[in-house]
């Protein structure tokens, strides 16, 4: 049984080089392909996702990995939804409001 010790949420952070215009154009793709991967983005350069087990992490990691411009910096990372729960988000001092969770899909 999956509890908040067991899902899953990624967060990906990255340094590319933007200096160029080719580099910014690659930066931009590598943003937009964790847009369309499903991510939300959390600050400029740090996006996350709600992926539900880990196993189900695996296949993100693979199309992340094909999507990372030759320079620059990709970090992974994985963490379970009780620690996405304890994130604090402050915004000009002051408390923000936490990315909405996914809403649990039944089937019948």
């Amino acid at each position: 049984m999956l509890n908040g010790y067991h899902i899953m949420w990624m967060m990906v952070m990255f340094d590319l080089p933007v200096t160029t215009s080719k580099e910014r154009k690659l930066a931009s793709g590598f943003r937009n392909h964790l847009l369309n991967l499903g991510f939300e983005m959390s600050q400029f350069s740090v996006y996350f996702r709600f992926c539900g087990d880990r196993e189900k992490t695996k296949p993100y990691v693979a199309q992340i990995r094909q999507g990372v411009p030759l320079e620059g910096k990709v970090s992974i990372l994985f963490f379970t939804d009780k620690q996405f729960g304890n994130i604090i988000h402050l915004s000009n001092r002051k408390p923000a409001v936490s990315p909405k969770k996914p809403t649990q899909l039944a089937l019948f």
